[in-house]
């Protein structure tokens, strides 16, 4: 019965939500707007409408559009500089989890000294706290996967050490406007859906079975589970579903303030060492690749029995009464949404790294073991790594 709360975001939800954002009290007058280096944004019309938005506010705008599907650290650094150098006073983030993840480091980095790895905490990071606040946030989500619309955490990788971490936990980095437009949803194609689906689904999986786990976020993550199981397949078979992308973007949202109400487990440090070392591994993909071995592991030593019948009654089997029913409707829940045939081999890696993830996961984003419902030691992490290869 112990918990904090403070997600100070205020949240348009709903389809159609986009239109109203110049009707908000803007944070600044001009906007750093960051962006992917890919084209959808652009082709599907998302950024130009944005940009109309602003313009009805009367903000002045530049963009940004260099942020990748694993933001490097190196990409952060320059759009600071590109921010700072056109003397930009708040961040506009549009699209999925890795361009808000990036836009709040980026938003850091244009109000504090130094580089970003300072202000790293695991692996090689210096650990040191943000000096100054970081710049208002605006946030307008793509996709529905991450929940980064609505917390002070992202995950940046630095290709000079193989690290993937996770940076934040400054009040200042929770976006002041979050829109969640489902509309801005029904082009993410349908591989891209379930990867993004499934990494809410873990996200709101991991916090119930977490050490952190409470009476508040417990609320959040079964609603959160509920939605994906039901509405997940059918965004997936029909993009243009619109409610189905509704419920989907709406277990999002709930799975970011889980995040802030309790804590992933070792699952999310596990992917980060995968995706650390095959930036072509999209982190839902990798996540969904462990999973089924992941949670097995702590069903066979009877972890947490009721938290994983209550996760299965959430995925829809009402009657659940074994914990291996979690794992179970998991499994088939890949199957429908067909992703069940990925395998780490397809992104590069190869056995013989299995000890080197294990170890990276535990040096770099060691704090999420200690999530665990139960001591997850390094050679049951190799272990789970191993059985899950193909």
């Amino acid at each position: 019965m112990s918990f904090q709360m403070h997600i100070p975001t205020r949240i348009l939800f709903g389809a159609g939500k986009l239109n109203e954002l110049h009707q908000q009290q803007m944070p600044g007058k001009k906007a750093l707007v960051v962006i992917s280096n890919g084209k959808s944004t652009r082709d599907n019309g998302y950024l130009e409408r944005t940009l109309e938005q602003l313009k009805l506010a009367h903000v002045d705008y530049i963009i940004f559009d260099q942020i990748e599907a694993n933001p490097l650290h190196t990409t952060v650094m320059n759009g600071a500089s590109m921010g700072k150098d056109n003397k930009c006073d708040f961040v506009v983030a549009l699209g999925g989890g890795s361009v808000l993840d990036a836009s709040k480091a980026i938003s850091a980095m244009m109000t504090n000294d130094g580089t970003l790895w300072d202000y790293i905490n695991g692996g090689t990071g210096k650990g040191n706290p943000l000096t100054n606040a970081a710049l208002p946030i605006v946030a307008i989500t793509t996709t529905a996967g991450t929940g980064s619309e609505v917390d002070q955490w992202g995950v940046i990788s630095n290709l000079e050490t193989d690290e993937k971490i996770g940076f934040g936990g400054d009040e200042s980095l929770f976006p002041v406007i979050a829109v969640v437009d489902p509309e801005l949803m029904v082009t993410v194609p349908p591989q891209y859906t379930a990867y993004q689906g499934f990494d809410a689904l873990f996200h709101s999986v991991e916090c119930y079975i977490s050490k952190m786990a409470n009476e508040m976020s417990d609320m959040y993550a079964l609603k959160a589970v509920e939605n994906i199981a039901k509405y997940l397949p059918r965004a997936y078979q029909n993009g243009n579903d619109l409610e189905a992308r509704s419920h989907v973007a709406f277990a999002n949202t709930l799975s970011g303030i889980v995040m802030e109400l309790s804590c992933c487990t070792s699952e999310h440090a596990m992917e980060h060492a995968m995706s650390a070392y095959h930036h072509n591994l999209p982190h839902g993909a990798g996540l969904i690749i462990i999973s089924k071995e992941y949670y097995q592991y702590f069903v066979n030593q009877h972890a947490c029995d009721q938290r994983f019948i209550d996760l299965a009654k959430a995925l829809g089997k009402k009657d659940a009464d074994d914990p291996q029913d979690f794992v179970d409707l998991l499994v088939e829940l890949q199957k429908t949404c067909e992703v069940d045939h990925l395998k780490m081999s397809d992104y590069g890696i190869v056995y013989d790294e299995m000890d080197t993830l294990a170890k990276n996961a535990r040096e770099t984003m060691g704090g999420l073991f200690c999530a665990d419902p139960i001591e997850l030691n390094h050679e049951n992490c190799r272990i789970i790594f191993e059985k899950a290869y193909r």
